[in-house]
């Protein structure tokens, strides 16, 4: 296993999401990279020089200094709000986070005129929405007052009256400050701005760009199809010789995988469609099977290309993948493992191991396989995955790290939709430090702990931000992230000596 072929995937994988984290500080983003990445640099080295892995203990201290570094240098050069223009009272906390259309927009003196904020005024019925303050920003109008009525109505209310003033021209956002006071934020729409210019050029037509591109999905599939078929004769670790037959044997396993990522991804756009909302079709991501990484696919996702309505919208988006990636999993999960056989386990333990997997390590997994292997699964044995078994696996992989709550994960999603974007950010904190501690006891969960730290720990708000979901979704979210649970969790003694495994 070449450490270089690790040093360029981890790499890759840091810069793009210290990108994300790129435009909300002024730190260099070579810098971000160089220190999310030393951990990784270093080890690399240190194989490279001695011939043997650095110590377990060193590479812990070493990712929490880069981690706290990481961290410093994103807050000491935070980008601070562009300042206020307003008649508001000093003292008042700064909005939280407006969505990504309202920070694509060259800054303006004032979205609005003088002779508009009679209008806007008039758009907060004092029964409603009693306004006492507007605040001028570069790229957005801030009003703040008392609400007098139910969120969702106050929302729906202002909304329409926004409309009739403004026509397209602003997103309505409504958040919660810090003080737990309602607040509501009219933010330039790029694409009305951008019809507009348009309009005014002569001779100028109506251009529509395409929400996705159906050609370069198929394309990316048939590709990934292909790396994934070609990836299972990597992970069956048998020198054979390339040709048609062979390259049949990993159908099953190209099949199944693929059927679980798709069903995941469309579980997102299907629901996206049903809101409205404006989602690019799933993408996958195809990768030659290298020993490294040799399942053939880093995955696949969608790109949300419009604002998120509200909470529920937020919640019914971000569960919905995970749910119908799993619904499709299990059983995939179920029949391989019945068809798969059982082993004596080689004395040094591997995760990835599919010719001698120790289901141990994740409560879930070591129930299904008893469930489907019944007593033939006994202490010291382990079990030789069948390919369809292998891309279950996968597919639960693919579900547990889904659902960390985290960002713009859909785990990040739904705890946002479920308690708030701010309480959604300190849960993913939390869930960080707790996978840090967990990776002590299971080492394979040190990368994606790491990933986590380098992730953005606050997701985009959704328009209405405010209105809070029903008891029916709340449990619902409960049951997802009790999932996420029984899946990296390993299994405790007492289960495991009344199972014999």
């Amino acid at each position: 296993m070449n450490p270089l072929i690790l040093l360029f995937l981890l790499g890759l994988i840091t810069y793009f999401i210290v990108q994300r984290v790129a435009s909300v500080t002024r730190s260099p983003v070579w810098l971000l990279w160089l220190v999310a990445m030393a951990p990784a640099i270093v080890s690399s080295g240190w194989v490279l020089a001695k011939g043997k892995p650095m110590p377990s203990q060193t590479i812990l201290i070493l990712s929490g200094v880069c981690l706290l570094v990481y961290w410093f240098l994103i807050q000491r050069n935070r980008i601070s709000p562009p300042p206020v223009n307003s008649t508001a009272t000093e003292g008042q906390e700064p909005p939280a986070e407006l969505p990504k259309e309202a920070v694509s927009l060259p800054a303006s003196p004032r979205p609005i005129d003088k002779a508009e904020e009679t209008s806007l005024q008039n758009c907060f019925p004092w029964s409603i929405y009693y306004l006492q303050n507007v605040e001028y920003r570069p790229q957005a109008v801030i009003c703040r007052g008392q609400l007098r009525s139910k969120p969702e109505v106050a929302y729906q209310t202002i909304q329409e009256n926004v409309a009739e003033a403004f026509g397209d021209r602003f997103y309505l956002v409504f958040q919660e400050g810090v003080n737990q006071k309602p607040f509501f934020v009219l933010v330039p729409n790029p694409h009305a701005q951008a019809a507009a210019d348009t309009a005014a050029l002569p001779d100028a037509k109506p251009r529509k760009e395409p929400i996705s591109r159906p050609f370069l999905a198929i394309g990316l599939f048939i590709a990934t199809f292909f790396t994934t078929t070609l990836a299972w004769l990597d992970l069956e670790k048998k020198a054979v010789q390339l040709s048609l037959t062979t390259l049949a044997t990993g159908l099953p396993y190209a099949l199944a995988l693929m059927a679980i990522l798709g069903i995941h991804e469309l579980g997102h756009y299907l629901t996206a469609r049903r809101y409205r909302i404006k989602a690019t079709l799933p993408y996958f991501i195809p990768v030659i099977p290298i020993p490294l990484f040799p399942f053939g696919t880093f995955g696949a996702f969608i790109q949300i290309r419009s604002p998120i309505p509200n909470r529920r919208a937020l919640f019914d988006v971000g569960i919905a993948g995970p749910i119908a990636g799993f619904v499709v999993t299990l059983p995939l999960l179920l029949w391989g493992l019945a068809h798969s056989d059982v082993v004596r386990l080689p004395e040094k333990f591997e995760v990835f191991n599919f010719q001698a997997l120790d289901p141990s390590f994740s409560i879930l997994l070591a129930l299904l396989s008893k469930l489907a292997l019944g007593s033939a699964l006994t202490d010291g044995f382990g079990i030789h995955l069948h390919p369809v078994a292998v891309a279950g696996f996968l597919g639960l992989v693919v579900t547990a790290f889904n659902l960390m709550p985290v960002g713009q994960l859909d785990g990040g999603h739904i705890v946002h939709a479920m308690f708030g974007q701010r309480a959604g950010a300190a849960i993913g904190q939390i869930a960080r430090l707790l996978l840090l501690t967990l990776s002590l006891v299971q080492p394979h969960l040190l990368v994606w702990a790491i990933l986590l730290f380098l992730m953005p720990a606050t997701d985009e708000p959704a328009l209405n931000d405010v209105t809070e979901l029903d008891n029916r979704r709340d449990l619902w979210g409960i049951l997802a992230l009790g999932l996420l649970l029984l899946i990296i969790l390993p299994m405790p003694a007492v289960l495991t000596s009344l199972l014999h495994l």
